[in-house]
Protein backbone atom coordinates (compact mmCIF):
# COMPACT_ATOMS: atom_id res chain seq x y z
CA UNK A 1 0.00 0.00 0.00
CA UNK A 2 1.11 3.43 -0.73
CA UNK A 3 1.26 6.54 1.98
CA UNK A 4 0.77 9.12 -0.71
CA UNK A 5 -1.63 9.62 -3.90
CA UNK A 6 -0.48 11.82 -7.19
CA UNK A 7 -3.00 13.34 -8.57
CA UNK A 8 -2.58 14.40 -12.08
CA UNK A 9 -4.17 17.44 -13.16
CA UNK A 10 -4.18 18.21 -16.81
CA UNK A 11 -6.31 20.46 -19.10
CA UNK A 12 -5.89 20.97 -22.90
CA UNK A 13 -4.59 18.75 -25.23
CA UNK A 14 -2.63 19.76 -27.36
CA UNK A 15 0.97 21.22 -28.48
CA UNK A 16 0.38 24.90 -28.26
CA UNK A 17 2.89 26.89 -26.26
CA UNK A 18 0.97 26.98 -23.35
CA UNK A 19 1.21 26.40 -19.75
CA UNK A 20 -2.20 24.48 -19.79
CA UNK A 21 -1.23 22.55 -22.91
CA UNK A 22 0.06 19.02 -23.11
CA UNK A 23 1.47 17.04 -25.53
CA UNK A 24 -1.39 14.37 -26.57
CA UNK A 25 1.92 12.02 -27.94
CA UNK A 26 3.75 12.51 -24.07
CA UNK A 27 0.00 11.63 -22.32
CA UNK A 28 -0.08 8.40 -24.45
CA UNK A 29 3.22 7.30 -23.69
CA UNK A 30 2.69 8.08 -20.28
CA UNK A 31 -0.46 6.23 -20.13
CA UNK A 32 1.28 3.32 -22.00
CA UNK A 33 4.41 3.44 -19.74
CA UNK A 34 1.91 3.74 -16.72
CA UNK A 35 -0.29 0.80 -17.72
CA UNK A 36 2.70 -1.84 -18.18
CA UNK A 37 4.42 -1.18 -15.04
CA UNK A 38 0.93 -1.96 -12.96
CA UNK A 39 -0.41 1.13 -12.14
CA UNK A 40 -4.15 1.67 -11.84
CA UNK A 41 -5.77 5.15 -12.13
CA UNK A 42 -8.20 5.19 -9.54
CA UNK A 43 -11.20 7.70 -9.28
CA UNK A 44 -11.01 11.01 -7.69
CA UNK A 45 -14.57 9.84 -5.23
CA UNK A 46 -12.15 5.89 -4.45
CA UNK A 47 -9.18 7.99 -3.12
CA UNK A 48 -12.26 10.29 -1.27
CA UNK A 49 -13.70 7.01 0.17
CA UNK A 50 -9.92 5.98 1.11
CA UNK A 51 -9.08 9.39 3.10
CA UNK A 52 -12.82 8.98 5.33
CA UNK A 53 -12.74 5.64 6.11
CA UNK A 54 -9.07 5.85 6.71
CA UNK A 55 -7.72 2.91 4.41
CA UNK A 56 -4.36 2.82 2.88
CA UNK A 57 -4.61 3.65 -1.38
CA UNK A 58 -3.93 0.59 -3.53
CA UNK A 59 -0.64 0.23 -4.14
CA UNK A 60 0.83 1.73 -7.47
CA UNK A 61 -2.52 3.84 -7.58
CA UNK A 62 -3.00 7.71 -9.46
CA UNK A 63 -5.73 9.98 -9.96
CA UNK A 64 -6.50 11.99 -13.32
CA UNK A 65 -8.06 14.99 -13.53
CA UNK A 66 -8.85 17.49 -15.93
CA UNK A 67 -9.85 21.12 -15.18
CA UNK A 68 -12.57 23.19 -17.40
CA UNK A 69 -13.08 20.74 -19.66
CA UNK A 70 -11.96 21.34 -23.42
CA UNK A 71 -12.96 19.17 -25.97
CA UNK A 72 -9.29 17.57 -26.57
CA UNK A 73 -10.17 15.33 -23.20
CA UNK A 74 -13.08 13.85 -25.77
CA UNK A 75 -10.87 13.57 -28.78
CA UNK A 76 -7.35 12.35 -27.54
CA UNK A 77 -7.57 11.80 -23.79
CA UNK A 78 -10.87 9.54 -24.12
CA UNK A 79 -9.67 6.72 -26.26
CA UNK A 80 -6.41 6.34 -24.48
CA UNK A 81 -7.81 5.87 -21.13
CA UNK A 82 -10.21 3.14 -22.51
CA UNK A 83 -7.42 1.44 -23.75
CA UNK A 84 -5.91 0.98 -20.76
CA UNK A 85 -9.54 0.59 -19.05
CA UNK A 86 -8.50 4.18 -16.58
CA UNK A 87 -10.98 6.71 -15.34
CA UNK A 88 -10.47 10.03 -14.70
CA UNK A 89 -12.61 13.13 -13.23
CA UNK A 90 -12.95 15.94 -15.41
CA UNK A 91 -13.95 19.68 -13.99
CA UNK A 92 -16.21 21.44 -15.93
CA UNK A 93 -16.99 24.98 -16.41
CA UNK A 94 -20.35 24.92 -17.63
CA UNK A 95 -21.59 28.80 -18.26
CA UNK A 96 -24.88 30.21 -17.23
CA UNK A 97 -27.08 28.80 -20.06
CA UNK A 98 -29.48 26.22 -18.42
CA UNK A 99 -30.51 24.41 -21.48
CA UNK A 100 -28.36 21.50 -22.49
CA UNK A 101 -28.43 20.12 -26.06
CA UNK A 102 -26.83 17.54 -27.05
CA UNK A 103 -25.08 19.50 -29.79
CA UNK A 104 -24.32 22.38 -27.38
CA UNK A 105 -20.76 22.80 -26.23
CA UNK A 106 -19.65 24.54 -23.08
CA UNK A 107 -18.69 28.13 -23.78
CA UNK A 108 -15.25 28.74 -24.68
CA UNK A 109 -11.99 28.99 -22.11
CA UNK A 110 -8.61 30.14 -23.88
CA UNK A 111 -9.59 30.51 -27.52
CA UNK A 112 -10.14 26.43 -27.28
CA UNK A 113 -13.64 24.42 -28.24
CA UNK A 114 -14.88 22.65 -25.49
CA UNK A 115 -16.86 19.61 -24.64
CA UNK A 116 -20.14 18.88 -25.89
CA UNK A 117 -23.12 17.70 -23.60
CA UNK A 118 -23.30 14.55 -25.96
CA UNK A 119 -19.28 13.84 -25.84
CA UNK A 120 -19.63 14.26 -22.12
CA UNK A 121 -22.46 11.71 -21.33
CA UNK A 122 -20.59 9.32 -23.92
CA UNK A 123 -17.86 9.98 -21.21
CA UNK A 124 -19.89 9.53 -18.69
CA UNK A 125 -21.63 5.49 -20.06
CA UNK A 126 -17.80 4.77 -19.85
CA UNK A 127 -17.12 5.35 -16.67
CA UNK A 128 -15.78 9.05 -16.64
CA UNK A 129 -16.74 11.28 -13.13
CA UNK A 130 -17.87 15.01 -13.46
CA UNK A 131 -17.00 17.41 -11.13
CA UNK A 132 -17.75 21.32 -11.11
CA UNK A 133 -15.33 23.69 -11.56
CA UNK A 134 -17.81 26.99 -11.76
CA UNK A 135 -20.27 28.72 -14.93
CA UNK A 136 -18.02 31.00 -16.13
CA UNK A 137 -14.53 30.10 -14.28
CA UNK A 138 -13.90 33.45 -12.09
CA UNK A 139 -11.08 34.14 -9.08
CA UNK A 140 -13.58 33.33 -6.37
CA UNK A 141 -12.07 35.37 -4.31
CA UNK A 142 -12.63 38.56 -6.21
CA UNK A 143 -16.51 37.86 -5.99
CA UNK A 144 -19.20 39.20 -3.32
CA UNK A 145 -20.89 36.06 -1.56
CA UNK A 146 -23.78 35.64 -3.34
CA UNK A 147 -22.26 35.60 -6.60
CA UNK A 148 -19.83 33.20 -5.32
CA UNK A 149 -23.11 30.89 -4.55
CA UNK A 150 -24.17 31.07 -7.53
CA UNK A 151 -20.96 30.16 -9.74
CA UNK A 152 -20.60 27.12 -7.26
CA UNK A 153 -24.09 25.79 -6.63
CA UNK A 154 -25.37 26.35 -10.08
CA UNK A 155 -22.53 24.68 -11.93
CA UNK A 156 -23.49 21.91 -10.16
CA UNK A 157 -26.90 21.31 -10.39
CA UNK A 158 -26.45 22.22 -14.10
CA UNK A 159 -24.05 18.64 -14.16
CA UNK A 160 -26.72 17.32 -12.63
CA UNK A 161 -29.05 17.92 -14.09
CA UNK A 162 -27.36 17.04 -17.51
CA UNK A 163 -26.56 13.67 -16.26
CA UNK A 164 -28.99 12.67 -13.58
CA UNK A 165 -26.03 11.59 -11.21
CA UNK A 166 -24.95 13.61 -8.18
CA UNK A 167 -21.57 16.13 -8.61
CA UNK A 168 -19.73 15.20 -5.30
CA UNK A 169 -16.18 17.06 -6.18
CA UNK A 170 -15.28 20.47 -7.14
CA UNK A 171 -12.31 22.22 -8.35
CA UNK A 172 -11.22 26.03 -7.22
CA UNK A 173 -10.64 28.22 -10.71
CA UNK A 174 -7.32 29.10 -10.81
CA UNK A 175 -6.50 26.97 -7.21
CA UNK A 176 -8.42 30.44 -5.68
CA UNK A 177 -10.11 30.46 -2.14
CA UNK A 178 -10.68 31.33 1.22
CA UNK A 179 -12.05 29.92 4.28
CA UNK A 180 -15.66 31.36 3.47
CA UNK A 181 -15.32 29.44 0.21
CA UNK A 182 -14.12 26.62 1.80
CA UNK A 183 -16.95 26.33 3.73
CA UNK A 184 -19.07 26.79 1.30
CA UNK A 185 -17.88 24.23 -0.68
CA UNK A 186 -18.22 21.15 1.92
CA UNK A 187 -21.54 22.00 2.34
CA UNK A 188 -22.17 20.96 -1.40
CA UNK A 189 -19.36 18.66 -2.32
CA UNK A 190 -17.89 15.87 -0.80
CA UNK A 191 -14.45 16.84 -1.36
CA UNK A 192 -12.35 20.06 -3.68
CA UNK A 193 -9.57 19.97 -5.20
CA UNK A 194 -6.65 22.73 -5.00
CA UNK A 195 -4.23 23.64 -7.64
CA UNK A 196 -1.26 23.01 -4.49
CA UNK A 197 1.45 21.06 -6.02
CA UNK A 198 1.94 17.99 -3.66
CA UNK A 199 0.51 14.57 -3.04
CA UNK A 200 -2.90 13.33 -0.91
CA UNK A 201 -2.05 11.69 2.13
CA UNK A 202 -3.98 9.89 5.14
CA UNK A 203 -3.85 13.61 6.63
CA UNK A 204 -4.66 15.87 3.68
CA UNK A 205 -7.76 18.24 3.98
CA UNK A 206 -10.49 16.70 1.76
CA UNK A 207 -11.19 20.58 0.83
CA UNK A 208 -8.07 21.75 -0.41
CA UNK A 209 -6.55 18.31 -2.36
CA UNK A 210 -3.05 18.46 -3.39
CA UNK A 211 -2.58 17.87 -6.72
CA UNK A 212 0.46 17.88 -9.25
CA UNK A 213 0.29 19.93 -12.70
CA UNK A 214 0.81 18.19 -16.11
CA UNK A 215 3.07 20.99 -16.37
CA UNK A 216 5.89 18.90 -14.52
CA UNK A 217 5.50 15.93 -16.66
CA UNK A 218 5.64 17.82 -19.93
CA UNK A 219 8.46 15.33 -21.91
CA UNK A 220 8.75 12.02 -21.59
CA UNK A 221 11.80 11.67 -19.30
CA UNK A 222 10.12 13.54 -16.53
CA UNK A 223 6.52 11.61 -16.89
CA UNK A 224 8.77 8.55 -16.23
CA UNK A 225 10.16 9.95 -13.07
CA UNK A 226 6.33 8.66 -11.63
CA UNK A 227 8.15 4.97 -12.15
CA UNK A 228 10.88 5.76 -9.89
CA UNK A 229 11.44 6.48 -6.16
CA UNK A 230 12.57 9.82 -7.25
CA UNK A 231 9.02 11.43 -7.95
CA UNK A 232 8.36 12.57 -3.91
CA UNK A 233 11.85 14.01 -4.06
CA UNK A 234 11.39 15.71 -7.94
CA UNK A 235 7.71 17.10 -6.78
CA UNK A 236 9.47 18.15 -3.68
CA UNK A 237 11.82 20.27 -5.47
CA UNK A 238 9.68 21.78 -7.95
CA UNK A 239 7.46 22.84 -4.57
CA UNK A 240 9.99 25.12 -3.25
CA UNK A 241 10.13 27.69 -6.18
CA UNK A 242 6.28 27.95 -6.45
CA UNK A 243 6.15 28.80 -2.78
CA UNK A 244 8.75 31.26 -3.02
CA UNK A 245 6.64 32.81 -5.92
CA UNK A 246 2.97 32.81 -4.45
CA UNK A 247 4.74 33.58 -0.72
CA UNK A 248 6.34 37.04 -2.19
CA UNK A 249 3.42 37.67 -4.41
CA UNK A 250 1.01 37.51 -1.53
CA UNK A 251 3.41 40.09 0.24
CA UNK A 252 2.84 42.74 -2.24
Amino acid sequence: MDPFLPVLTFHALDDQPSVISFSPEVFRCGMAKLHENGYRAMSLSEAVNCLRRRKPFPAQSFVITFDDGYQTVYEFAFPVLQDYAMTATIFLTVGKNRRRNLEERLPQLESRFMLSWQEIREMQRHGMEFGAHTCTHPDLTCLPMDQIKAEICDSKKIIEDALGFSVTSFAYPYGQFNDSIRELVQQHFACASSDNLGFVTARSDLYTLKRIDAYYLRTDRLFNLMLTRWFPWYIQMRHIPRWVQRTVKSGL
